[in-house]
């Protein structure tokens, strides 16, 4: 038998809900403008990304929305699960906060088939959390509980901006995924913007997981800055749960991220004068005294690391370096309207736009920089302390 054609596609994982269409809170610290049907639209028709998945997916108005969507004909459920709108297949799921026993707190991506499973787990979730409306509660009981739950109704689990110190599996959690967890049922993790695959390989016991590289976008433009491009027979849910295991050819082809440098959390740094000198015996900044030096990932991923530095699997592809147009200097809202009305989406501009193509829109200066930006060759002062990192121009 001939195997099936793969197509190559764009995808961002984990983008929050910030209201719903009656105005109230799902994901407190994002926008309200981050509706569903606003994600939809913005992902489609000016991102370019072909799947996207919602983890705010459980709350009850959330998917009243999408089931609106639905009946209007606007969005139509896939048989392999996922719902289309337009060109974006949307993977619907759920962030979830479990803390063990004397552990820190972590997060986690539950996604499932289709809206009746998601509507099967918000039943679930009522009598384990203490808002099921809003984004990212805190889960009563343990994370071995949830992956059941999630394996026996069909969906995955996907640890979140593992390396993070705030609510990150390594950064906050445990030194190795099977002291709280079942490592057969974690088929990928999500790296977070502090680091690359370079870092996260250098832990072995990651090898045979898939990474992810998502925006976590608590806003509009924010969706995208980080994502992937992954080979599937179509976008779907069935598809997505195959490359997370890299089964029958499906892969990702490459992860598109932030430089590790620009990740707010990338190196130790203090909270109150910014300082990145390592903390006293006291866990105080040396030069502040206060007791809010923040351990960086990059100083985390060094603790944890049992496997040389620049050692992959085979099945690992590359990591490309690159910046999004909204962190790219100098590229204000006129110029950007002046690209998407001449080439449509951010990944064309991205991926598939020739510079000289872009100088005729924009001019040589801007077309160039975007040039650097998509090899992530701008230069980057580094991030800490929940401080984005800064870029420059060369």
């Amino acid at each position: 038998m001939a195997k099936p054609t793969l197509t190559p596609v764009f995808a961002d994982m984990h983008i929050h809900i910030g209201g719903t269409k009656s105005g109230k809170p799902v994901k407190i610290t994002a926008s309200r403008k981050m509706t569903l049907s606003a994600i939809l639209e913005e992902a489609s028709e000016r991102k370019g990304m072909e799947m996207i998945g919602i983890i705010d997916s459980h709350s009850p108005e959330v998917q009243e929305e999408l089931l609106e969507l639905i009946d209007r004909g606007l969005a139509k459920p896939h048989p392999d699960g996922g719902v289309t709108y337009k060109n974006t297949m949307l993977i619907l799921g759920c962030e979830i906060e479990v803390k063990e026993p004397d552990r820190g707190e972590a997060h986690f991506l539950c996604y499932l088939p289709t809206v009746a499973d998601m509507q099967r787990f918000t039943d679930w979730l009522r009598q384990r959390l203490k808002n099921v409306h809003l984004s990212s509660q805190r889960m009563r009981g343990s994370l071995r509980e949830l992956q059941a739950f999630i394996a026996e109704n069909g969906g995955v689990i996907v640890p979140a901006h593992i390396f993070t110190p705030h609510k990150g599996l390594y950064g906050s959690c445990t030194d190795h995924l099977a002291e709280v967890a079942d490592p057969n049922l974690i088929y990928g993790v999500e790296l977070g913007l502090s680091s690359n695959s370079d870092m996260a390989d250098t832990i072995s016991e990651l090898h045979d997981k898939t990474f992810l590289t998502n925006s976590d976008a608590h806003s509009l433009a924010k969706i995208g800055r980080e994502y992937q491009q992954m080979a599937v027979k179509e976008p779907c849910f069935a598809e997505f749960v195959k490359v997370l295991r890299h089964q029958d050819d499906r892969r990702v082809i490459a992860n598109y991220g932030l430089h590790p440098r620009l990740g707010k959390y990338h190196q130790t740094a203090c909270q109150g004068c910014g300082s990145t000198q390592p903390a006293t015996a006291e866990g105080r900044c040396p030069d502040c005294g206060k007791k809010a030096v923040v351990h960086g990932v990059d100083e985390r991923i060094k603790e944890l690391a049992d496997s040389a530095f620049g050692t992959h699997p085979d099945h690992r592809p590359p990591y490309v370096e690159q910046f999004p147009l909204e962190f790219i200097p100098g590229l204000g809202p006129k110029t950007k309207a002046k690209l998407y009305e001449a080439f449509g989406t951010e990944m064309n501009i991205l991926h598939r736009v020739g510079e000289q193509e872009l100088a005729r829109v924009v001019g040589e200066k801007v077309a160039h920089t975007i040039a650097l930006a998509r090899t992530g060759s701008l230069s980057v002062k580094a991030g800490g302390a929940g401080v984005y990192g800064r870029i420059g121009v060369e």
